[in-house]
């Protein structure tokens, strides 16, 4: 069974004067993040929903544990999520209703429409491939996040931290009611591709309505930046879909394990990390 999990009430504020450029030296980046936020008021809620059903099938106490605590984060995530995509909403872009829309309806039709073994497949498929990104993150965290504004900096960070510590929950529940191989890499191809394209659809339309979309330095640098996520992200998921794989064999970054001691520790102010200190092995909290 996973290590226990905690559920935090993580307090990031948004500044008043919030940009959707909350990167100033990487609006491409900052624009593929906020593309992904879109997605997490609706399929986290959908991940939940899919777990709390298939948590009726089994009586395990430990299992029913581990569900519980995943849940409970999943549901501080996407109301985090929710705030944030409210301020771009604000500051005008009308892609993020657009894709609000779309998005509602792509989880819903999931969930109304396919099987109970397909969406425990893509929510283990979703969760596999957010550990991959999560590492990714933070390894190249100094990289992506420099000097970035602090509260989306740790929305983002502290929000992957919790997606490693809770990696063997789905994958756990996927094991306990189906576990078939072909079943566990359809699930991953099939979130893999359905999140990356809706991705890419959201932040397209944002650096549309900012100009950059059709401005080639900025288009170079997105590629540029594509090629050097995906460089990192590919091996990690060709050892996801090894038909062995286990996400305990998957050893938790120092920087996580040291986000995690020092929340236990009491350290309250992790929800604005001093993004000019990112190099430093520890998190640091901005100072008041």
């Amino acid at each position: 069974m996973a290590p226990q999990m905690t559920v935090r009430r993580m307090r990031v504020a948004y500044s008043q004067d919030l940009k959707a450029w909350w990167n100033p030296a990487r609006p491409e980046f900052s624009h593929i993040v906020n593309a992904a936020s879109l997605a997490m008021p609706f399929l986290e809620p959908y991940l939940i929903e899919t777990i709390r059903k298939a948590r009726a099938q089994f009586t395990d106490p430990a299992l029913l544990e581990e569900v519980d605590l995943y849940i409970g984060q999943e549901s501080t995530h996407f109301r985090q999520h929710q705030q944030f995509n409210k301020r771009l909403a604000d500051l005008g872009y009308k892609a993020v209703p657009r894709m609000e829309a779309i998005l509602k309806h792509d989880y819903e039709t999931l969930a109304r429409k396919r099987s109970l073994t397909f969406n425990i497949a893509y929510a283990e498929g979703f969760e596999a491939m957010a550990l991959t990104i999560g590492h990714m993150l933070v390894e190249d965290r100094e990289y992506l996040f420099a000097n970035a504004d602090p509260a989306v900096s740790s929305l983002i960070l502290w929000h992957f931290v919790e997606e490693i510590e809770h990696k063997c929950a789905t994958y756990d529940v996927f094991k306990a009611l189906d576990g078939r191989y072909r079943w566990r890499i359809y699930g991953l191809l099939y979130a893999m591709i359905h999140i990356m394209a809706r991705t890419r659809q959201a932040y397209r339309a944002l650096l549309i309505e900012d100009g950059r979309w059709y401005t080639w330095s900025s288009r170079l640098t997105l590629y540029r930046l594509l090629a050097r996520i995906f460089a990192k992200l590919v091996p990690r998921l060709l050892r996801v879909m090894r038909p062995g794989y286990d996400p305990r064999e998957v050893p938790d970054p120092h920087w996580v394990t040291e986000w995690r001691r020092l929340h236990h520790e009491g350290v309250g102010a992790l929800g604005e990390l001093d993004t000019s200190k990112l190099a430093s092995p520890i998190p640091i909290p901005r100072a008041a």
